[in-house]
């Protein structure tokens, strides 16, 4: 009967150690659910870089700390929290009061609209609505707060998604009924566990350029005037890896090519070959003073510099207006910048276009460059801009950055101003000034190609071209290569290297995992229950092993012993 009693005993106890062990494999199982990321998003780390040795951009890269959406909680210590904001909510003046006060951030995450910057089916002609256009204006005045600072925190950008737009909704609601998520509460952490960014060696800046050589007279030996068409192709914005310049520099880029393809359609057949050189240049460094096409025109053979009669610089010519600019350095009343200005206006009239022309006068002393002809006119070459920005841009101001979006390109307006300057040039290189003559007419087959405008428009505005991450084997870099191979003679290659007064560090892109943990309560109840499970064990490995007799005699307290006097 003992036996079959203790036998019992046993079995009793291997079922509820068996039912213990089940509640905690389950108990760990939640543990790891709790534990795992709650989205898993790839973000865009913001630019890191020096100028003339006074760092600026983001000087962190890891991230690990809770997240919040509120940025306004006076006095608050959010040195150990990450702040997520919609870009387009982004409060520029509260930014900067964190910053001028001192006070840190733990990080910084930026939320793009899931379809920013890509052209809607009632869309698709660029600009947008006005809702949009909003938008784009405030992330620019964002993207250049942000780069011009120097933010001595994380500071990442991602596209929303289901996940995170349900993230921070959670997060704004827990902020606004006072649960900010902490160590003590829970809640959701962000994590990108890299390593802090490194300096780059100096990049390598790649220019392109490529030949249409001209037609001598019969007997004539003389050197045949060159005009350059010219655009810089980079970009530069708050995040390298978002940077894509749609319209700056685009915009100018597509107009470049497709004037390559049209002028060579016009110079393959000997009785339409103009008597000018025509030589397109694509050169990097644009946001950089245009250093790319400084040390490009240094590099110039000496005939060729004596030979230029003019350059003309391509720059944002993809916005819905249709007003254009040419920005020049010599005076206006300059004979032959009148005659340029004049081909234009001509032309443009047909059109339903207005080109006024500004003068900016170049201060030598300064080494801003604002206008990509003033490298020309640096070196003594007659140049002009054609734009349709008014004004010349500030350092980093109009470089291609986060918010120049392809949503922003009118594809017709880019293809009527590729027509604007093959006929000016077509009247100048023919000697047709004045007269009402048409070459790349609507229907012939030296028409601009509207699908041809597209398709460049579009691969640009998938590729981000910031010249220090680029490289000079890049595939866009060999992309344009070849295609002005296609259609120009002499294609070359031109490398060197950026000025060394900007200094980039590495780290553009990043896997952030938003994990949600539990707070400390529920890691002490974790922890009694683990107590607890241990020592259910204990008793139960002790009763399984010696007896439940055993265990009662253990637990009994002994009888005590009185000593006896002597």
């Amino acid at each position: 009967m003992a036996i079959e009693t203790k036998t019992k005993y046993k079995n009793m106890a291997i079922l509820f150690s068996s039912i213990i062990a089940a509640v905690a494999l389950v108990a760990l199982v939640v543990g790891v659910v709790v534990a795992d990321a709650a989205a898993v998003v790839e973000v865009y780390r913001m630019i890191q870089y020096d100028l003339r040795g006074v760092p600026l951009g983001s000087r962190r890269a890891a991230m690990n700390h809770h997240a919040s959406s509120n940025l306004a909680v006076p006095g608050s210590d959010l040195s150990r929290t990450v702040i997520i904001l919609p870009i387009a909510e982004a409060n520029i003046t509260m930014l900067n009061e964190y910053l001028q006060s001192k006070r840190l951030l733990g990080g910084l995450l930026l939320l793009f609209p899931h379809d920013y910057g890509s052209p809607t089916d009632s869309d698709s002609e660029g600009d947008g609505d006005d809702n949009y256009a909003v938008v784009r204006k405030h992330i620019a005045e964002v993207e250049q707060w942000l780069i011009h600072n120097n933010l001595p925190y994380p500071v990442y950008f991602a596209y929303e998604d289901e996940n995170l737009i349900n993230i921070l909704k959670e997060v704004v609601v827990n902020d606004a009924a006072g649960r900010p998520a902490t160590a003590m509460t829970g809640g959701y952490k962000l994590v990108i566990p890299v390593a802090d960014a490194k300096k780059l060696p100096p990049p390598t800046i790649t220019n392109i350029q490529g030949w249409l050589p001209g037609l001598r007279a019969e007997g004539d030996n003389s050197v045949l005037p060159t005009i350059a068409i010219v655009a810089s192709y980079d970009t530069f914005g708050a995040a390298p890896a978002l940077s894509v310049g749609s319209d700056n520099s685009g915009s100018g880029v597509t107009a470049l090519l497709e004037l390559a393809r049209l002028f060579s359609r016009l110079y393959a057949n000997p009785k339409t070959r103009g008597p000018y050189n025509l030589l397109f240049g694509l050169t990097a460094g644009g946001p950089y003073n245009y250093n790319g096409t400084h040390k490009w025109l240094r590099n110039f053979d000496q005939r060729i510099r004596e030979s230029m009669e003019y350059a003309l610089c391509l720059n944002t010519i993809g916005s819905s207006s249709n007003q254009l600019w040419l920005h020049v350095s010599k005076p206006p009343d300059n004979v032959f910048i009148k005659q340029i200005h004049s081909e234009f206006v001509d032309v443009a009239e047909g059109l339903d276009l207005s080109v006024e022309l500004r003068h900016k006068k170049i201060n030598i002393s300064n080494p801003r460059v604002a206008w990509e002809h003033e490298q020309f006119s640096r070196q003594r070459i007659t140049a002009a801009t054609l734009s349709q920005l008014e004004t010349a841009p500030e350092l980093f101001q109009h470089t291609g950055g986060i918010s120049d979006s392809r949503r922003m390109v009118n594809e017709t307006t880019v293809v009527q101003n590729i027509k604007l300057v093959a006929e000016s040039l077509a009247r100048h290189i023919y000697k047709q000034q004045g007269k009402q003559i048409e070459v790349f007419a609507e229907g012939s087959s030296l028409a601009v190609n509207p699908a041809y405008v597209r398709a460049w428009l579009d691969l640009l505005s998938r590729t981000p071209r910031v010249a220090p991450f680029l490289g000079k084997n890049a595939p866009i870099v060999s992309a344009f290569y070849k295609e002005l191979a296609e259609h120009t003679m002499d294609v070359s290659y031109h490398h060197d290297t950026l000025d060394s007064t900007f200094v980039f560090y590495d780290l553009t892109k990043a896997q952030l995992s938003v994990h949600q943990v539990a707070s400390v309560t529920f890691d002490l109840f974790v922890m009694l229950a683990v107590g607890v499970y241990l020592g259910l064990l204990f008793l139960i490995l002790l009763v399984t092993t010696k007896g439940f007799d055993d265990l009662i005699g253990a637990l009994r307290r002994p009888p005590s012993r009185k000593v006896k006097s002597t």
